[in-house]
């Protein structure tokens, strides 16, 4: 008998496709706005992982038009010092979108310094007032990564209403807004994380399963419902016995893809949706600055 495979649900074509979008929407309002639209990324420290993530996001910028305005302080940057960084960024007619890449240096509350990006910059979707407007179901600007899975699930029409929904992790970043996004859609949610217990007999009931833990390989074919759609939201590096280091998922790929109908790869699923989502935030943004300017 052969051995089913799932599809892949491929965030890297979409990304692209995205992408090329908006340098055209770019290139059209470009004319009236008079300017680009700018994009400003704080990263604090050395963390590698961020700096890959600063690095792709700039790349994507240039290629889209979009002005990047970003900067690099080091690890011992006061709290003060960032605030007032943002502050002026706030108030600068060139920059659309504001991210502080996290995690930040321990010394630093990462939640009040995104209390101080103003919420209609707040392109990450991390701003309370941006958290609000989405669990009161209104228009604003949408956490990336689960925006990213939303917008991945309608490119392949995959339903969501009615659906069994199982979201695992309980993040500001993924796992909350995830929930609301899919709740949102109709599906009927729910969330499991680090204290749930039976996790199986959840999961299995999954029609949508989103893994965002950052477990190695947590979600196993046992775990997972015949038919369903799994999304890995996790990276993970490890590095192998050789000293090769790679990224992986939470999920267990081989094994999940004789079980369920639609995958997401790591990497090349969710990592360049949030990415995408990320220039769409920032294009919105622009695009409403310059309706009121």
């Amino acid at each position: 008998m052969e051995t089913k495979t799932a599809k892949l649900l491929d965030g890297k074509a979409l990304g692209l496709k995205i992408h090329e979008q908006l340098s055209t929407k770019i290139a059209q309002l470009q004319t009236d706005v008079g300017r680009p639209p700018g994009l400003a990324v704080l990263m604090v420290g050395d963390n590698p992982a961020s700096a890959a993530y600063v690095r792709n996001k700039e790349r994507a910028c240039s290629k889209v038009g979009i002005a990047s305005f970003n900067r690099h302080f080091p690890a011992e940057t006061s709290f003060d010092e960032l605030q007032e960084v943002i502050q002026n960024l706030n108030s600068d007619e060139r920059v659309d979108g504001i991210l502080v890449q996290l995690p930040l240096p321990p010394h630093l509350d990462s939640v009040a310094l995104l209390h101080q990006i103003a919420p209609d910059k707040d392109v990450d979707g991390l701003h309370p007032l941006n958290l609000g407007k989405l669990l009161r179901g209104e228009s604003g600007l949408r956490s990336c990564t689960p925006a990213g899975v939303m917008r991945l699930l309608e490119e392949y029409s995959i339903s969501l209403s009615g659906k069994q929904a199982v979201v695992l992790g309980r993040s500001i970043l993924v796992g909350k807004p995830m929930s609301m996004m899919l709740l949102e859609a109709n599906a009927t949610v729910t969330v499991a994380h680090s204290r749930t217990q039976n996790l199986q007999d959840i999961t299995k009931n999954a029609d949508i399963l989103v893994a965002a833990v950052g477990i190695p390989e947590l979600i196993t074919a046992q775990m997972v419902k015949k038919g369903a759609v799994v999304v890995d939201v996790g990276i993970n590096r490890i590095t192998d016995e050789d000293g090769k280091s790679r990224l992986i998922g939470d999920v267990r790929f081989d094994e999940v893809a004789t079980v369920a109908d639609f995958l997401t790869p790591v990497p090349g699923g969710i990592g360049p949706m949030t990415v995408a989502m990320l220039l769409e935030n920032t294009v919105s943004s622009y695009e409403q600055r310059g309706n009121r300017e």
